[in-house]
C-alpha cells in the first residue's frame, strides 16, 4: 500500500469549502483523470476515471462523515483505496484541507508512476485546481448536509 498526505490552504470559509467538496459529481471540473462521478445514494458513488490512459470504474463508500470536519471513504469495487479528507477553519475566511489516502497501485504502469511520484503530484495539482475553483465561486454550492 502507498500512503499520500497532502494539504492546502484555501481562502474561503469552511462551510463553503466543505459544501463544495461534497459535490462529488462536480469533481471532473477540477480533478485530472476523473471522467464522471454519479451519486448512487447517501453513502455510495460510482466513479469513472482515466489513470495513465487506462479507464477504471469503481464504487466508493463514505465510511464517516462529519459536516465541516471530515469525510472518510473506501473503495467497494475496482482499485483498492481508502482515505480521509479533513477540513480545519483557520479563521472566518480560510480553511485548511488535508487529504490522507492509501491505495494499491495495480500493474507495472501504476507502480512505475507511483515510484516516480506521479500520483502525489496529481493530488497536489488537483488541490491547487480545487483552490482556484472554490476561490472563484461567489456563492456556496447547494448541498445536502448530513444532520447530526
Amino acid at each position: 500500500m502507498t500512503t499520500i498526505e497532502e494539504s492546502i490552504y484555501v481562502n474561503a470559509p469552511i462551510r463553503k469549502v466543505y459544501s463544495q467538496w461534497t459535490q462529488f459529481e462536480e469533481f471532473p471540473l477540477f480533478m485530472a483523470g476523473i471522467l464522471e462521478v454519479r451519486q448512487l445514494d447517501d453513502k455510495r458513488s460510482h466513479w469513472r476515471t482515466n489513470i495513465g490512459g487506462k479507464e477504471i470504474d469503481f464504487i466508493a463508500e463514505i465510511t464517516e462523515q462529519l459536516p465541516d470536519k471530515r469525510i472518510a471513504w473506501r473503495s467497494r469495487s475496482g482499485a483498492s483505496h481508502a482515505g480521509v479528507v479533513t477540513f480545519d477553519a483557520l479563521n472566518d475566511r480560510q480553511t485548511r484541507i488535508m487529504i490522507q489516502m492509501e491505495y494499491e497501485p495495480e500493474g507495472i504502469i501504476e507502480s512505475a508512476g507511483d515510484a516516480l511520484g506521479f500520483t502525489t503530484r496529481r493530488i497536489e495539482n488537483d488541490l491547487e485546481r480545487f483552490k482556484e475553483f472554490i476561490e472563484s465561486r461567489s456563492s456556496e454550492a447547494a448541498t445536502w448536509r448530513l444532520q447530526n
